[in-house]
């Protein structure tokens, strides 16, 4: 796992946290907040990937 995969991950558990929080208190913004910042976790996790399928292939 490349450091692109690892910290998208944890960027993905941590909006995913936030947006549950979110639900919980009732909270829309701190909701929102966390499935923009799951949302940019899973991108950063399929750069990640990509990179490591590139590096495979070589």
């Amino acid at each position: 796992m490349n450091k692109d995969q690892a910290k998208g991950r944890i960027e993905e558990l941590k909006g995913k946290t936030k947006e549950t929080a979110g639900k919980v208190t009732g909270d829309r913004q701190l909701e929102a907040k966390g499935k923009l910042q799951k949302a940019g976790g899973r991108v950063q996790s399929a750069y990640g990937d990509m990179k490591d399928d590139i590096k495979k292939l070589h």
